[in-house]
């Protein structure tokens, strides 16, 4: 009897282990937003996934001189909008240049397609460039 026990938890984190590695490919099917953004020659790549709480989401920081925060509310089968914001990083605070919204519906595709566009944005005295662009994939 011991013995039976013994094996039991084992083949329940093991079945357990199986349905997390289903469910995890699964999870792939869920939207993401990747962004490119380009300030002085540097390109960094900015992703987003579904939330539920837009504020818990954080900027990234872009060469010390923007500030830039994709927010995509909603749920693996469901995104309510998106949101795209670019910040100046200024001296005593971000100053908002951009907001841009995206509403549904959004156009279905296994593959990533381009949501945005190529998006050129200036700011501070010297007018600095930000660039970027934005896929959408996995809305099914």
């Amino acid at each position: 009897m011991d013995h039976l026990r013994l094996k039991f938890p084992r083949l329940a984190r093991h079945i357990l282990g199986t349905l997390g590695f289903v469910v995890g490919l699964n999870a792939t099917a869920t939207p993401l937003l990747r962004c490119q953004v380009t300030y002085a020659g540097t390109t960094l790549t900015v992703d987003a996934r579904p939330v539920a709480d837009p504020y818990t989401v954080q900027s990234a920081e872009i060469g010390g001189r923007f500030l830039f925060k994709p927010v995509m509310v909603g749920n693996a089968q469901r995104i309510d909008y998106i949101k795209l914001y670019a910040y100046l990083d200024a001296s005593r605070q971000p100053v908002l240049i951009q907001q841009a919204t995206y509403l549904p519906p959004f156009k279905r595709s296994a593959t990533p397609y381009g949501l945005t566009g190529v998006q050129h944005l200036y700011g501070g005295p010297v007018e600095r460039e930000l660039i970027y662009s934005c896929t959408l994939e996995g809305v099914v």
